[in-house]
C-alpha cells in the first residue's frame, strides 16, 4: 500500500495512503490521539499485572509502541496482538519521528516492532511480547482471551465490512469479562454494532480535533 509521510499538527508523524485518501491518525496529532483514546481511556483502565492486548490494525506501530513504553512503567506485562493485512514497508516506518519526540532511548525497540517476525510471537522486552499476525481480520481464527482491544481500523466509509456487528460479536467472545474496548469511531452505527455483540457502550470526550469516542466493555 503506498503511503507517504506528513506531520500532523502536535509535531508527530502519520502516514497519508492516496489511493484511500485517508490518514492513519488524526492531523491533528497523531501521538495525543492515541494516548489519548488507546492508552487513557484503555489501557490504563486495565489493572491487572498480566494484561492480553487485541490491536485491529498494527498499522504504523504507534500503538504498540505506546503500549510498550506504557508496560516498563511498573509490573506490567503485556502480550500484544496486533492483526494487519497491509504491512508498512519497513523503510517507511523507521522514518516515523515516534521515538524522537517520546523516548529518543527507545528508538531500538520502535525498529524491532516493525522488523519482528510475522505470525510468531517475539519478545520485545521482558515486559512486553508482540505477537504480529499478518492476516484479514474478517476471517481470522482467534486464540485465547483478552483483556483490552485498541479497534484501530481504516473509517467505517473506507472499510465498512471491518466494523460489523458479526465482527464485534467475534471480538466480544473472545475477550474476558471487565474487557475494555476503544475506538476513534463515534458513529450511530459502530455504537448499535458493538452494542448488538453485547457491549455496554459509553461515549467519551474525544482528543483535539476530535469531539466523542466510544468505550466498550463487557460486564
Amino acid at each position: 500500500m503506498q503511503t507517504e509521510l506528513k506531520l500532523t499538527e502536535d509535531g508527530s508523524h502519520t502516514l497519508f495512503v492516496p489511493g484511500i485518501d485517508e490518514c492513519y491518525h488524526s492531523t491533528h496529532g497523531a501521538i495525543q490521539e492515541s494516548l489519548h483514546i488507546f492508552i487513557e481511556a484503555g489501557l490504563k483502565q486495565c489493572l491487572k499485572p498480566e494484561i492480553s492486548v487485541l490491536e485491529i490494525g498494527f498499522g504504523t506501530g504507534l500503538n504498540a509502541f505506546l503500549a510498550l513504553l506504557e508496560s516498563g512503567q511498573g509490573n506490567r506485562r503485556i502480550h500484544y496482538t496486533t492483526l494487519e493485512l497491509y504491512p508498512v514497508e519497513i523503510e517507511m516506518a523507521l522514518l516515523l519521528n515516534y521515538p524522537e519526540v517520546l523516548a529518543p532511548d527507545k528508538k531500538n525497540l520502535f525498529g524491532k516492532l516493525h522488523t519482528s517476525p510475522w505470525n510468531k510471537e517475539t519478545e520485545i522486552t521482558p515486559d512486553f511480547l508482540l505477537k504480529k499476525m499478518k492476516t484479514d481480520f474478517t476471517g481470522y481464527i482467534f486464540e485465547g482471551n483478552f483483556d483490552v482491544v485498541f479497534f484501530d481500523a481504516f473509517s467505517p466509509e473506507k472499510q465498512p465490512e471491518m466494523w460489523s456487528k458479526e465482527l464485534f460479536s467475534t471480538i466480544f467472545d473472545h475477550c474476558n469479562p471487565g474487557v475494555i474496548l476503544t475506538t476513534y469511531c463515534a458513529k450511530g452505527i459502530v455504537r448499535r454494532a458493538m452494542q448488538e455483540a453485547g457491549f455496554i457502550v459509553e461515549r467519551l470526550p474525544g482528543p483535539p480535533g476530535k469531539r466523542e469516542i466510544l468505550r466498550g466493555l463487557k460486564v
